[in-house]
């Protein structure tokens, strides 16, 4: 317990003194297994961790969904979410906060990037919302907020991550994330409704969309559709694997690029680009993560942490209500990737030592990671949104956005009260 507890300590003053994460939680797990097993076993296991991980044929999900969510960014799809996402909600008071968010969950279904989407809503709908008179506080905590689906509604590089870490199967974890993305729209949703109740002035609605005018809005987003059923759907119906289905979604999305015209030689440079710089980040700190795993699990602090919480807490489910209150306090003041890569080693042979369902923890997981990418003051779509709209000052955005932090917590304690909501359709499978 321990030699674990200094390994975390280490971790978290190197990252304090700024060094990356990724070469902080890998000294940390090469000298801690040094000490306790010896150096040439310590390196003998890093070298083996980082062929296994490197030629690891599931983690070819990552570049390829990375890749996909790059194209259909560029292809313009988001707009279009947007435009008919209006036409059914524009009209009320708030509507144009709503059509972001639910544009954002439609964008997510086919992106998987958080980060990726808060910055494509910003462009498309913070203009719309600002010449109808938002006001910043509310335009841009639904922007922020609606972002957070990128992570949840598959595809989702999160979940990918938490597959390989844990064993989880990936094709379940991903259809396990539909119906709560149902929920956090609807919280989200609800939270606008809130806002604009208590202070009508910050969202005036839109005008009100003809019933031809929605539907033709509703056939533009027919590559979305298509996208996500035939990609979504293969993996459901059991036609090809999450792997599989990523190739499949990547091919897809550079076919819709490609009828757009949106394509030329230097977007297609750039696209490649960002999605291999991407793809090399998320490797280096998954690698390192699985550095630190191994030297976690070689000391007795996952048992011994399992037997302390039991000690204290009778109900099964009070364990994981503490847990999420770890995690919350920890999102307001750690990256969120972090957070997962340090925890779920420790957390994990909790969760499955008391029976509870990996899939639906998973989940619990995401949604947790959501609430951080939010959160003041170090919530990473908060400072995306800012580094895009330079005259919005970043004391709006924090305030907008704690209804959608308060709304994403209430949908957490929906999901810890009915689990199956995210085991419902793995279930089916």
């Amino acid at each position: 317990m321990t030699e674990a507890f200094l390994g975390f300590m280490a971790v978290f003053v190197m990252a304090f003194l700024r060094i990356p994460l990724a070469v902080a939680m890998s000294i940390a797990g090469i000298v801690g297994m040094g000490l306790m097993r010896g150096w040439q076993p310590a390196f003998a296991g890093t070298s083996q961790v980082i062929f296994e991980t490197g030629f690891h044929y599931v983690l070819s999900v990552i570049p390829l969904f990375v890749l996909m969510g790059n194209l259909v960014a560029r292809a313009g799809m988001a707009k279009e979410l947007f435009t008919a996402a209006n036409a059914f909600v524009g009209h009320r008071r708030g509507g144009l906060a709503m059509a972001s968010v639910i544009a954002s969950g439609g964008f997510g279904s086919i992106c998987g990037s958080s980060i990726a989407t808060a910055a494509t809503m910003t462009r498309v709908a913070f203009p719309e919302m600002k010449a109808h008179g938002y006001k910043d506080t509310l335009a841009t905590g639904a922007i922020a907020g609606g972002g957070t689906l990128g992570i949840l509604i598959p595809p989702s590089t999160i979940l990918v991550i938490y597959g390989i870490i844990t064993e989880t199967d990936i094709g379940k974890l991903f259809i396990a994330g539909i119906l709560p993305g149902i929920v956090a729209i609807t919280c989200l949703c609800m939270a606008v409704v809130f806002v604009t109740w208590r202070d009508p002035s910050a969202g005036p609605p839109a005008k009100r969309f003809t019933w031809r005018e929605r539907l033709a809005a509703i056939q533009g987003i027919w590559g979305v559709a298509l996208l996500f059923a035939l990609v979504i759907g293969g993996i459901y119906g059991g036609v090809f694997t999450a792997t599989e289905g990523a190739g499949v979604g990547a091919g897809g999305a550079f076919v819709f690029a490609l009828l757009r015209r949106t394509l030329t030689p230097r977007v297609v440079m750039d696209i490649l680009v960002e999605s291999a710089r991407t793809t090399a980040m998320l490797f280096t700190i998954l690698i390192a993560a699985m550095i630190f795993t191994n030297f976690i699990n070689y000391t007795t602090m996952p048992g011994d942490l399992r037997d302390f919480v039991l000690q204290f807490s009778p109900h099964p489910i009070m364990v994981v209500v503490m847990m999420m209150g770890v995690y919350l306090a920890l999102g307001m003041v750690m990256e969120e990737l972090a957070i997962v890569l340090l925890t779920i080693p420790v957390f994990f042979p909790i969760i499955t030592g008391l029976g509870f369902d990996p899939i639906w923890f998973g989940i619990l997981i995401v949604t947790i990671v959501e609430i951080g990418m939010i959160s003041p003051p170090v919530g990473l779509n908060l400072f995306v949104i800012n580094s895009l709209l330079p005259n919005v000052k970043l004391g709006s955005i924090y305030r907008g956005v704690w209804p959608f932090v308060m709304a994403d917590i209430v949908r957490l304690g929906i999901l810890i009260a009915f689990p199956a909501i995210a085991l419902w359709l793995p279930s089916l499978m």
